[in-house]
């Protein structure tokens, strides 16, 4: 392995390039949950079952061991929920009657070379693997990608998609303020489109964020920033018409789509004077084609489903970025109350819109 070629970072907080750099935000250190059966049981706290978790953050332990041993990382600098304790995922998912987590990595570190990237790709993904087969049916997973490095990047759909059974691969909105949609991705994206992949995306701090500092003082970023970054990326992902280019994709945006419901009308009527032109039927047609998270919590449903199919809607809890008590007390409670959605929508919801998209989670 050699550590003379650079690879641009992805700004963890905002830093400069010689600070951290993210594939995908969040996550929890679920390997170490305890051996054995795990299935919910039949006393669990949510009457509805089988839920299907589509946003499950993941921190690998052995990456963070291998990433503070080649002085990548301060493991004080990630999140303090990064070190929950792993009996927590099980029990987490038990009390919200989920029987399978797909797992989002996160491995941030700014990385020497491509060679030490694709290591630390690897040693997350064969954790991921770790915890699947510790607990039949209870976690699949995502394969990170790092736009920025195309060869990294190929390397990684290959190997995680190709050979190790991942569903999926995870990327973030942008890479250095190059979002989804861009031209320089079209590459990875015809490979992505050659496997039918779902392409899982999630926000992080905007292009220019000041250095591990919130953009409006007081206000996290992850608030209101992140909303706005993913809107950004769908936006451009409509400009450049990235779903009719790339039929085989299938793009879950998180959080609802952040602003993205709530701009439609205006982008239908503004959309000619972006550069390229958006029509109005370019913008129904993509909004009706993505794929949305309910991790939030988030608002209500009624004007998701003014542009949206219910069939395109995925549950997922963001834990544990998203704390136990936000999911069990606030979000879960208000999804399930929310009059917008029928019995047999919020079923589709739980688990059946999942399990449509990712056929490969009925053996996981």
């Amino acid at each position: 392995m050699t550590d003379s070629v650079s690879t641009p970072g992805v700004r963890l907080l905002g830093t400069p390039a010689n600070e951290l750099r993210i594939a995908a935000v969040g996550t929890s250190e679920v390997i170490r949950v305890a051996r054995g059966s795990s299935a919910p049981g039949p006393d669990t706290a949510h009457a509805v079952q089988s839920k299907i978790d589509m946003h499950h953050h993941f921190c690998a332990p052995q990456w963070r061991e291998w990433a503070v041993h080649h002085d990548l990382i301060k493991e004080e600098q990630l999140p303090p929920w990064t070190r929950l304790d792993g009996a927590a995922a099980v029990r987490f998912m038990d009390d919200a009657g989920i029987t399978t987590a797909v797992l989002k990595p996160m491995l941030p570190a700014r990385y020497r070379s491509s060679a030490q990237l694709r290591e630390a790709v690897n040693i997350t993904l064969q954790s991921m693997i770790e915890v699947a087969q510790s607990h039949p049916g209870r976690f699949s997973y995502y394969v990170p990608l790092f736009l920025d490095d195309p060869e990294a990047s190929f390397w990684a759909v290959r190997r995680g998609l190709g050979q190790l059974g991942a569903v999926g691969v995870n990327v973030t909105a942008n890479y250095g303020g190059v979002y989804l949609g861009d031209p320089a991705y079209d590459r990875l994206f015809h490979e992505l489109d050659e496997f039918s992949a779902v392409v899982d995306t999630h926000p992080h701090n905007l292009p220019g964020c000041p250095p591990g500092a919130s953009t409006v003082p007081g206000i996290p970023n992850f608030v209101c920033d992140f909303l706005l970054d993913t809107t950004r990326a769908a936006v451009n992902m409509i400009s450049r018409r990235t779903l009719d280019r790339f039929p085989n994709l299938s793009v879950v945006l998180p959080h609802a789509g952040g602003f993205l419901p709530y701009i439609a009308s205006r982008l239908q009527a503004l959309g000619r004077f972006c550069d390229p032109p958006v029509e109005p039927a370019a913008v129904r047609d993509h909004l009706s084609r993505f794929y949305y998270d309910t991790a939030g919590p988030m608002a209500p449903a009624a004007t998701l489903l003014e542009h949206v199919p219910a069939d395109r809607i995925l549950f997922g809890t963001d834990w544990p970025a998203a704390p136990a008590d936000t999911v069990m007390d606030l979000a879960l409670p208000a999804l399930e109350a929310d009059p917008a959605f029928t019995p047999q929508q919020l079923q589709g919801i739980y688990h059946d819109n999942a399990m449509r998209l990712i056929p490969q989670l009925a053996t996981a």
